[in-house]
């Protein structure tokens, strides 16, 4: 299947990336102020994907991300949603806790998703790229290959110059595996913000985002995500969604750790990417 590629060719000034809002309409509220309060217009910031996820307000975060008017790739929630499939294609374990849970919060998004959100969905594209103080950017949710792809920090350099070559680029902004990180080859960047929507397993309540800078160059910096995070559990609760996940916003502990590589699991609790 041909990708689809948008270009948003020359971008200049302050950048915010961001990934898996997940339903979160309270962090995604807070992080259009962080964007307000540092001047970076809308068209200045991109989302890696999967704004719809674990929490439990779908409808209110779409149309609150739509009337923003921020960029967007697709993420493999939002192929599933607009290919009306019946799980998240996040590519859990099969019978794994993660995958138990995806039937239950996956079922409540589409059920609580108007039906012309698909109409949405089909006009965002596969990936994005851009140019930016001097390097070539490029946008993929898991890789350029495959959507659902867990790409980590220790995740063979090899993987992620595939999609860098697939997509021309120097810097890569990668979403999908739920943590932030920067990976650095020589001349080569594969850079993940992090996401919005749930906690990086780092035992914080705040989650994280990216800001890209050209003032003085190329710049790249992780921002914390402080929300309310009270009633982001409360609307889970309300939905009878897998209260696992909501434990995880507030302890900012993952409820397993079922997709992390070994080197990623010893990170539990820890803060080493800023």
């Amino acid at each position: 299947m041909d990708k689809k590629i948008i270009d948003l060719g020359e971008k200049s000034g302050k950048m915010l990336l961001f990934g898996g809002v997940y339903s979160n309409l309270q962090a995604l509220s807070s992080l259009i102020q962080i964007a307000q309060e540092k001047g970076i217009p809308p068209e200045n910031c991109i989302c890696t994907g999967d704004i719809i996820g674990y929490c439990g307000q779908p409808q209110e975060t779409l149309d609150t991300f739509k009337k923003w008017g921020a960029h967007s790739i697709l993420g493999n929630v939002e192929i599933q949603l607009r290919d009306d499939e019946d799980d998240c294609g996040c590519d859990f374990t099969t019978g794994s806790r993660c995958d138990g849970f995806s039937e239950i919060w996956y079922a409540f998004a589409k059920a609580n998703l108007p039906s012309n959100t698909k109409d949405f969905f089909k006009s965002l594209p596969d990936h994005i790229t851009f140019d930016y103080a001097g390097k070539r950017m490029g946008v993929v949710h898991g890789s350029y290959d495959q959507v659902a792809q867990f790409v980590f920090k220790s995740t063979d350099w090899k993987e992620k110059q595939a999609s860098l070559a697939s997509l021309e680029a120097d810097v890569i902004i990668a979403g999908h595996c739920g943590l932030p990180f920067i990976d650095q080859q020589k001349d080569h960047l594969w850079l993940n913000p992090g996401v919005i929507g749930m906690p990086a397993n780092d035992g914080n309540r705040e989650t994280w985002a990216m800001i890209l800078d050209d003032a003085n160059g190329f710049e790249y910096e992780h921002i914390p995500v402080s929300y309310d995070y009270l009633t982001a559990i409360e609307e889970m609760k309300k939905h009878h969604l897998p209260q696992e996940y909501a434990l995880t916003l507030e302890t900012g502990i993952w409820d397993n750790m079922e997709i992390l590589p070994p080197e990623e699991k010893l990170l539990k609790g820890l803060q080493v990417f800023l």
